[in-house]
């Protein structure tokens, strides 16, 4: 008998097998009693998990924070990090909310291109180089002769470049009277929006996905 846990157990063997009295059968095995009486970290871990689940199900809302205080106010020694830890790995974590994503009516019904330039439609494509690093693609095409206006290719677009580049490609082609997207934040971003408006260009906002 090496281990610390086996001592144990052995003095407590002495203790209910032939009555020993916890002084005796610690000094018969020089077991000190105080290492006698601590808990073994499974246990303490089975009881503190035991509290976990309890606490989750009378607080199906609460959030490790809380959860934490709890336990604080009942006495256990545990720091919060852990209690995190330990939520996740029994699946006791709260689900992230879903963060509500804004969608755009159309501002003008859809239009079927008649003519050059009549309807532009512009989205966004993804890549990646070979070292594992994003690419975005801004691509514009016109909706009538289905040629490629635009692609501009940078590690990330904001809306204000998204801006920018339909300037570039107003002053060579002149503004379409339709421009088409999904409802990405790049496209429908206030300060776009509202150069479209004043260009006199009427927007149309589509599934995300949809040809």
């Amino acid at each position: 008998m090496v281990s610390l846990p086996s001592r144990r157990r052995a003095a407590e063997h002495l203790e209910a097998k032939f009555g020993v009295s916890e002084r005796r059968a610690c000094k018969l095995l020089h077991l000190h009693r105080s290492s006698k009486r601590r808990r073994s970290r499974e246990e303490r871990d089975a009881e503190l998990l035991a509290a976990l689940h309890r606490l989750s199900e009378r607080y199906p809302r609460a959030g490790y924070r809380k959860i934490h205080w709890h336990l604080q106010r009942a006495g256990y020694r545990v720091g919060r990090e852990r209690v995190r830890l330990l939520r996740r790995q029994e699946g006791l974590a709260l689900a992230r909310r879903q963060r509500r994503v804004r969608r755009h009516q159309p501002t003008a019904p859809a239009q079927q291109a008649r003519y050059p330039h009549h309807v532009w439609s512009y989205d966004f494509v993804a890549d990646q180089t070979a070292d594992g690093r994003r690419l975005r693609c801004l691509t514009v095409i016109d909706e009538y002769t289905r040629v490629g206006l635009k692609i501009h290719v940078a590690r990330s677009i904001t809306a204000a470049e998204v801006k920018r580049e339909l300037e570039a490609l107003f002053a060579y082609f002149g503004a379409p009277a339709y421009l088409k997207s999904d409802n990405g934040p790049e496209f429908v971003a206030e300060t776009v929006r509202k150069w479209l408006a004043q260009k006199g260009v009427q927007t149309h906002y589509i599934a995300p996905g949809s040809p």
